[in-house]
């Protein structure tokens, strides 16, 4: 359990993990707070965009849609690596999801099935989407999953978490798929090996 990061602290474990960092528009006040409060936090969460070209991907995620209203994430990773802050707070990007799987998160034990969405995950976890259709098909860049890793480790340094923190939004809400092509598993030995 943890109370989130300030944006100050947030941006700042961000570049000591030597990601490049893109401050989109009023990203450290634009979240969805007025709607339930955010934090504490337990963890960081991946997903996938399904869409194409950076600057379509960031308005989206900023500004949400129809139905949705942004930010639906803290930081949006593109295909080059770099990190787009566009927004600090509650976020609406992981839904309701599986409290066995909120535990477990907490516990840093293995995931259980997310059979459940009874949960609301926007106040537990930050959130970073990342670039691809999820398709299947469209690449991951190795510059962009280094990136993932860089970013979920930086939340993780500053709250004294393990990799077992690190989920994706298929592993907390049932139906969802992404970040598709990525191995949470792997991602998650990544973090702990970039923390140790």
């Amino acid at each position: 359990m943890a109370t989130p990061m300030s944006a100050s602290s947030f941006i700042r474990a961000l570049k000591d993990e030597d990601l490049t960092v893109v401050e989109v528009g009023d990203w450290r006040t634009h979240n969805r707070n007025h709607v339930g409060p955010w934090g504490p936090v337990h963890g960081v969460m991946m997903h996938h965009t399904v869409t194409k070209g950076t600057a379509a991907t960031v308005r989206i995620c900023r500004d949400g849609y129809a139905g949705l209203p942004g930010p639906l994430c803290h930081g949006v990773i593109d295909k080059r690596g770099r990190v787009h802050l566009v927004g600090y707070g509650r976020a609406n990007h992981a839904g309701s999801g599986d409290d066995d799987v909120l535990r477990a998160v907490i516990a840093e034990k293995a995931l259980p099935p997310d059979n459940e969405a009874n949960t609301d995950g926007n106040r537990h976890f930050y959130g970073f989407e990342c670039e691809n259709l999820g398709d299947g098909k469209d690449p991951w860049p190795a510059v962009q999953v280094e990136a993932m890793e860089a970013a979920a480790a930086a939340v993780c340094r500053v709250h004294n978490w393990n990799g077992p923190s690190v989920i994706g939004h298929l592993e907390w809400q049932p139906g969802k798929i992404d970040p598709r092509g990525v191995s949470m598993a792997g991602l998650r030995r990544r973090v702990d090996e970039r923390l140790s």
